[in-house]
């Protein structure tokens, strides 16, 4: 069994060190209503203090996500700023060329990542992410866009145990059972758009650091292990060309 209050501590203190060896003064948190921006919350306000600024940034985005933020700010009582990226988003569409999919679905969590920044930038605060373990893992997020943070605090633990650990911190529970969704359109949720519930994925990831894989169905590891081959780029600094030895 898990020492959940460990564990926080053990997480707000990291943050803590490494908003001091930056020369900084607090945290900046993208908030979407959603338990991994919720947890990352908890733990920045452990570690920061009132140095801590969250930020919904709704962008066409179905109104119970900015309700579901909000009421996290409030029930953990950090101070929040929200930033309506709409106008801004069909400003730039508008822009563009014509583009469909995720082309258009990626611009808004690159959007949100200009934003945190230039409130880091304004505040010198650290943008930290909200990123968890079996996301990153297999590369579900946006390069440049919620990959682009300072920290990424909830980096090593799975979806499930971040999860257990929000609800530890006293993040509402109607966050912590809402469908996970990036709210990148409509109706869109992360386990339908993954196309395994994070129940399997935890449990398949897991298996495979540990190379025991011999309990899981087969499909679902290779599946899992093609998302975790074709994203290994976004885990990597970009590759510099090697000049010397030529």
């Amino acid at each position: 069994m898990e020492d959940l209050d460990q564990l926080a501590d053990a997480i707000s203190g990291w943050l803590r060190e490494r908003v001091e060896a930056a020369g900084a003064k607090g945290l900046v948190v993208a908030l979407s209503g959603g338990v991994d921006s919720a947890c990352t919350t908890a733990l920045a306000k452990r570690a920061a203090g009132d140095a801590v600024l969250v930020v919904p940034m709704p962008c066409h985005s179905d109104p119970d996500e900015l309700r579901l933020a909000l009421l996290v700010a409030e029930t953990l009582g950090v101070e929040s700023l929200t930033i309506d990226l709409g106008p801004v988003f069909d400003c730039l569409r508008q822009t563009l060329p014509a583009g469909e999919g995720m082309a258009v679905a990626n611009l808004k969590a690159r959007l949100r990542m200009m934003t945190l920044y230039y409130l880091s930038n304004d505040r010198n605060y650290l943008v930290a992410g909200t990123g968890n373990k079996s996301e990153i893992m297999i590369g579900y997020f946006t390069k440049y866009g919620d990959g682009g943070v300072d920290l990424e605090p909830l980096g090593e633990l799975y979806k499930g145990q971040v999860r257990r650990l929000a609800r530890h911190l006293g993040v509402p529970e109607e966050v912590i059972e809402r469908p996970p969704t990036a709210g990148l359109w409509p109706g869109q949720t992360d386990e339908g758009e993954i196309g395994l519930t994070y129940a399997q994925l935890d449990e398949a990831l897991a298996a495979i650091e540990r190379g025991e894989t011999g309990g899981i169905d087969p499909a679902v590891l290779t599946q899992v292990g093609g998302m975790i081959e074709r994203s290994a780029h976004k885990r990597e600094m970009p590759p510099t060309f090697p000049v010397r030895g030529r």
